[in-house]
C-alpha cells in the first residue's frame, strides 16, 4: 500500500480510511507493507508493516498534504539534515526512488496506491516491475478545488494514475461519475467501495467530558439547538453557504448555536463573514480538534451538517451519527448514497438549508427519528466488508495478469 499519511499524523479522513482499510484487509491474512512519506514511531500498527520513504519529521507532513494542491511546487517542508525547505513535489520524487529500491528486493502480489500523491509511484511499480496497480481515488482535484479547474499538474498525475491503473476504486458512485466524465475513464474499470465508521468508535472506551465544552452544555440545557460541522476551511467543504444559512437560522429562532471545528484557509474568511452577518454571537470556531475533543463536539451537537460542494464520501457524517447527531448532508457527498435517514439539500440552497435546521430545532420527535433511523443504516456497513472488495479487486488484477 501507498498512502501519505495514517494517525495520529493525518490532517483529515484519508488516514483514517486507509489505516481502518488495512487492519481489515490484514484480517483477511494479507501481508501489507504501507509506504509514508515521513519518520515516526508505528509500534501501534502491529498488524502491518510501516515503511518510511524518507527521514522527515511527521509534523512537517502538514504543510505537505493530501489537500494542499496549491502548494505543490512551494518550498515549505523543512528537512532535518540542514534546515533546507523543499516542496510536495520533492517529497514525491523521494518517495517514487524509496519504492524503485524497494521494488528492487521485494515483489508485492500487488500495488494499492491512495490518492494522487502516491500515483506516480505506482505507475512506476506497474511499467518497471509489471506488479498490478490499482488507483484508489479518495478524492480528486476536481472536489478539492470545490468543481474549479484546480491544479493542472495534479490533473495530469491523476490522468495518468487512472489510465495506467490495472483496476480503479472509487469512494462513492459521485466519485465514478467524476472520473468516467472528467478523466474519460471506462465505468467497467471502476469499482464502488464504500468506507466505514472509524474502528476505534467501537473498540477504544469514551466517556463525554465537559470541561472543554461548558459553555455549549449550558446553553443547550437551556433550550438552544447546537448545530456542528467538522472538516477543513476550503472552498470544498462549502462552508460560506452554510453560513449564509446559519443567519438565516438565527433570525427566525435566536436559540441556534452553530460550531465550526477545523482549520484552513477561509478560516478569517469565515470568521469575518460571521461578523458582516451580525450573528458573531452564535457562532463558536474551535480551530483543529482531533480525539477526544472531537467526540465530545459531536456528542454535544443535536445537528451535524456537511455542506461540501464536493464530498467523495465523509466520514465525519458516521461520525456523528454514531454519537447521536441527526444528518444534514448536501446531495454532492457520496456518504449520502449509503444514509437515507439524514434530510438533503444542494450545496448552493441555503434557504433549504436554513428550513431544514428550523425543522429539526423545533420538532425534537422529527430529530429523534432522524438519530434513531440512521443507527440501523451506518451499522450495516463495515471495513471487513470493504477488505472482502478490495480483496476481489487484488485477484481479478492477477487473474488478468497470468491470464
Amino acid at each position: 500500500m501507498l498512502g501519505w499519511e495514517l494517525p495520529p499524523h493525518n490532517s483529515g479522513g484519508l488516514g483514517v480510511a486507509c489505516l481502518n482499510m488495512a487492519h481489515a484487509i490484514s484480517r483477511q491474512h494479507v501481508d501489507i507493507d504501507f509506504v509514508v512519506p515521513y519518520e515516526s514511531s508505528n509500534e501501534e500498527y502491529s498488524f502491518m508493516n510501516v515503511l518510511s520513504a524518507t527521514h522527515l519529521d511527521p509534523i512537517y507532513r502538514y504543510g505537505g498534504g493530501s489537500y494542499a494542491s496549491l502548494q505543490l511546487e512551494e518550498k515549505i517542508i523543512p528537512t532535518r539534515e540542514d534546515n533546507r525547505f523543499i516542496s510536495i513535489r520533492d517529497v514525491q520524487h523521494s518517495y517514487c526512488d524509496f519504492v524503485n529500491k524497494y521494488l528492487m528486493d521485494f515483489k508485492p502480489a500487488a500495488v494499492h496506491a491512495h490518492d494522487w500523491l502516491t500515483f506516480e509511484a505506482g505507475i512506476l511499480a506497474k511499467k518497471n516491475y509489471g506488479i498490478p496497480f490499482v488507483a484508489h481515488v479518495h478524492a480528486t482535484e476536481f472536489d478539492r478545488a470545490g468543481m474549479h479547474d484546480g491544479n493542472p499538474l495534479i490533473h495530469e498525475i491523476e490522468y495518468e494514475g487512472l489510465m495506467m491503473a490495472d483496476e480503479i476504486i472509487a469512494v462513492s458512485e459521485a466519485t465514478k461519475r467524476i472520473i468516467h466524465e472528467k478523466y474519460h475513464i471506462p465505468l467497467s474499470k471502476i469499482t464502488v467501495i464504500y468506507n466505514s465508521l472509524d474502528e476505534t468508535y467501537y473498540t477504544k472506551k469514551y466517556e463525554f467530558n465537559n470541561d472543554d465544552y461548558n459553555y455549549i452544555s449550558s446553553l443547550k440545557q437551556n433550550g438552544w439547538t447546537i448545530v456542528s460541522t467538522v472538516g477543513r476551511f476550503t472552498i470544498q467543504k462549502g462552508l460560506t453557504f452554510l453560513m449564509d444559512a446559519a443567519a438565516m437560522v438565527i433570525q427566525k429562532n435566536p436559540k441556534v448555536l452553530f460550531v465550526f471545528a477545523g482549520d484552513g484557509e477561509e478560516r478569517n474568511d469565515l470568521i469575518g463573514l460571521a461578523a458582516r452577518l451580525g450573528i458573531a454571537k452564535n457562532v463558536i470556531f474551535t480551530g483543529f480538534v482531533r480525539g477526544h475533543r472531537l467526540r465530545d463536539i459531536y456528542t454535544i451537537s443535536d445537528v451535524f451538517v456537511m455542506s461540501s460542494i464536493s464530498e467523495p464520501f465523509g466520514l465525519t457524517a458516521l461520525e456523528a451519527a454514531h454519537h447521536g447527531d441527526a444528518l444534514i448532508l448536501t446531495k454532492q457527498s457520496g456518504v449520502s448514497e449509503v444514509i437515507w435517514s439524514a434530510l438533503k439539500y444542494d450545496f448552493w440552497d441555503g434557504q433549504k438549508l436554513a428550513d431544514q435546521i428550523l425543522a429539526i430545532a423545533n420538532n425534537p420527535a422529527l430529530q429523534n427519528t432522524l438519530t434513531e433511523n440512521v443507527k440501523k443504516e451506518y451499522n450495516k456497513i463495515s471495513w471487513d466488508k470493504v477488505a472482502e472488495k478490495c480483496i476481489n479487486v487484488y485477484n481479478k488484477m492477477i487473474k488478468h495478469k497470468r491470464n
